[in-house]
């Protein structure tokens, strides 16, 4: 066992007395040593219910013949850091989270991890760390919440109170409607309950393989999802003894296959982050194109909020992730998984409940997927949008640049009125390097739609966009302006057309006009401290991942 190294022999007699006062016996060191890195804290909605998750880990891991440790690791709510400072070490406690697993796991000889996780970025990094140690390793995803309810009306967080905001400031709602939504809209503990990343997340876990069967859309308060962390406490004590390792799980084909179920259920656009990023450290490269390549042949099957009306309960009575996979059993690729069965045999034995939750391929929503990488002028090496978030009507947008060099100019100018129909809403400096931290922009987003002008109006950006925004909104344009990437020289009034069935994103100049441009742009530096300095300065592209290097 990998926790003989801090266990056997007579010269780990300091070691084993160190491990003794912990309170373990003597039988107990003789089994594997699994960790449960638990992301529990009370701050986070998807995460204040793990307590009770860790019990029933810790009495699985019992049970297979394991000695459970619990150790935590942060958890960053990005509703909660949305729209101020706070944003910008969202998508940094990637790699913190990443890291201080690998830094647990390895000092202490770890022969399994159990990964206890929820939300957005806390789920990618226990995946990466997965990667990179290549121990046995099994993911718990804590569960969506429930709808809200309020009036005999069906509530979620993002149409229910981001959106509200601009409701508000167009007349449209009083403040006595918006405390009864902020009071209504979340009812208890659980990830927020549309496709947004922490969800798709969960769902393409599943999908790769590196979750047990069910437990991607299993809901946070089900006595299900209490199961589902005992078996899975029990199932790793079994990969810890026949050895099987992430990256013999983490193949090239379920990466593609997490493309495929993404595209197919029309998730998060911040997949095209994560899924690169768990890639590399699963030691399989992928590039940015492949999304848009999936897309193409991918019909769209489930249609949740943002862009449409159905809810993750909804798609967990429907069959959840088994169902979406029997839909496209012809689209995935083999591949094992922690169950013990081939992705395949998974998708051929399951199946749907209800068809309008999870459509037929010839009922699909759409017959493209969910994520459309375009290309141009302001993006050489791409920008992303969710464009089965985005209506007909909206998917080519010609119109003069309003410009803003941080996010909250936008949202103040946004909510004064001062956006009009027809305008192209730029936001920059706000990339990977630039804010630094890469800021999601659900609050400009959804004070747009709120406003009424999702259908008229586009935003893009060198930052990105939570899973909860709707409209012509295309993020992760690259390079970023703190590159000197185009999107740092355009100018008040320029023309900017995104065309997302043509795959493009261009301003109107000339070649020689752009190139003189460039000449005169000049990195802008950060005013970072701390933390954010240090990842500024070692952070890379959009269009790879953000990954660290």
């Amino acid at each position: 066992m990998r926790s003989d190294r801090i266990k056997r022999g007579v010269e780990r007699t300091p070691n084993r007395a160190l491990l003794y006062a912990t309170g373990i016996t003597s039988r107990s060191m003789k089994k594997p040593f699994i960790g449960i890195a638990s992301a529990y804290t009370d701050i986070v909605p998807g995460h204040v219910d793990m307590r009770q998750l860790e019990r029933f880990i810790e009495r699985g891991v019992e049970s297979g013949g394991g000695t459970p440790f619990i150790f935590g690791v942060p958890a960053i709510c990005d509703g909660i850091a949305m729209g101020h400072y706070g944003m910008r070490y969202s998508l940094p406690s990637r790699e913190l989270i990443a890291d201080e697993v690998e830094s647990m796991a390895g000092a202490h000889a770890l022969d399994g991890l159990v990964l206890l996780t929820n939300c957005d970025k806390i789920t990618p990094g226990m995946l990466m760390a997965a990667g990179r140690l290549n121990i046995p390793s099994i993911v718990v995803t804590a569960g969506p919440m429930l709808g809200g309810y309020s009036q005999n009306r069906r509530l979620s967080l993002v149409r229910d109170t981001f959106e509200a905001v601009g409701r508000y400031q167009a007349g449209k709602m009083n403040s006595e409607d918006v405390h009864c939504l902020e009071l209504e809209a979340c009812p208890g503990c659980g990830s927020c309950q549309g496709l947004y990343t922490a969800n798709t997340m969960a769902c393409l876990t599943e999908a790769m393989g590196m979750s047990l069967t069910g437990c991607g859309t299993s809901l946070a308060v089900s006595a299900k999802k209490k199961r589902i962390a005992y078996d899975s406490g029990v199932a790793v004590v079994d990969l810890v003894r026949k050895d099987l390792t992430p990256r013999r799980i983490l193949t090239k084909n379920a990466i593609y296959n997490a493309v495929v179920v993404d595209n197919a259920m029309g998730g998060s656009t911040n997949t095209t982050l994560h899924i690169p990023a768990i890639a590399h450290d699963a030691g399989v490269d992928i590039k940015l194109e492949l999304f848009d390549e999936v897309s193409n042949k991918t019909p769209h099957i489930t249609n949740l909020r943002p862009g449409g009306e159905h809810f993750m309960e909804d798609v967990e009575r429907a069959g959840g992730i088994p169902a979406v996979l029997n839909r496209l059993k012809d689209f995935i690729k083999p591949s094992p998984t922690v169950n013990g069965l081939n992705i395949k045999k998974i998708a051929e034995r399951s199946c749907v409940v209800d068809e309008d939750v999870i459509r037929p391929l010839e009922r699909a929503y759409h017959k493209q997927g969910g994520i459309a990488v375009l290309k141009g002028n302001l993006a050489p090496l791409g920008a992303v949008v969710k464009r089965t978030a985005v209506s007909d009507k909206a998917l080519k947008i010609t119109g003069p640049a309003k410009v803003f060099n941080v996010e909250e100019d936008a949202m103040r100018a946004i909510l004064a009125g001062k956006i009009k129909s027809g305008d192209v809403v730029v936001i920059r400096y706000e990339g990977p390097k630039g804010g630094p931290g890469m800021r999601e922009m659900l609050s400009p987003t959804a004070a747009i739609a709120g406003m009424g002008l999702s259908d008229s109006v586009a935003l893009i950006t060198d930052g990105r966009f939570s899973g909860g925004t709707r409209g012509p909104c295309v993020g992760h344009i690259s390079p970023e302006a703190a590159d000197c990437g185009p999107i740092a020289y355009i100018k008040e009034g320029d023309e900017i057309t995104v065309d997302i069935p043509g795959r493009k994103l261009n301003v109107k100049l000339s070649k020689k006009e752009l190139e003189a441009r460039m000449k005169s742009c000049k990195v802008k530096k950060t005013n970072a401290k701390g933390w954010l300095l240090r990842y500024s300065k070692l952070v890379q592209s959009a269009s790879k991942g953000a990954i660290l290097e």
